[in-house]
């Protein structure tokens, strides 16, 4: 009988630290909800700091600082990266170790960009949600860049530095 008991009292163990735990931590989920509270409608896009390729190259044009960090992995930059000055190509899966966090500027714009957006709009958010608030993603990163710029977009004035011919 009380070997039975112990067999069934040893199942039910097993079975039971088997089971995922359901706690979270709320501290954190409070954070994001704060985070994420401007999140809605057509306000995403602004809310979450996606900056579109057309914005992207008029801020460049213009000579606004700013500094990208590539988070493609070193096979996929050595094909397509961002060769701007104080580019700076830190893969998704580093960006947070401390040592490469003290390369971040505080005091600039922060750019993140990788090939289709995904993975600098995870890198993005988390930035911002550590506490560098001056961080946006370019939208659709470096492909939507390349479908962007052609000979005429690549070598055109920023649209603020054009003269009305009226």
């Amino acid at each position: 009988m009380i070997q039975k008991l112990l067999q069934v009292f040893l199942v039910t163990a097993i079975v039971l630290s088997s089971i995922p735990g359901w706690a979270y931590d709320s501290n954190l989920a409070a954070s994001y909800q704060k985070l994420f509270e401007p999140v809605t409608g057509v306000k995403t896009g602004k809310a979450l700091h996606l900056l579109k390729s057309d914005a992207y190259m008029e801020d460049l044009k213009k000579g606004k600082e700013f500094v990208a960090i590539d988070v493609q992995t070193p096979a996929e930059s050595a094909v397509f990266t961002m060769t701007l000055p104080g580019s700076l190509m830190i893969p998704a899966n580093e960006v947070f170790k401390p040592e490469n966090l003290a390369r971040l500027p505080k005091d600039k714009q922060i750019i993140v960009v990788c090939k289709t957006g995904t993975r600098a709009t995870a890198v993005g958010t988390a930035l911002r949600h550590i506490g560098f608030s001056n961080v946006y993603i370019l939208k659709g990163g470096i492909n939507a860049l390349s479908v962007y710029l052609d000979p005429k977009t690549a070598n055109t004035l920023p649209k603020s530095e054009k003269v009305s011919m009226k």
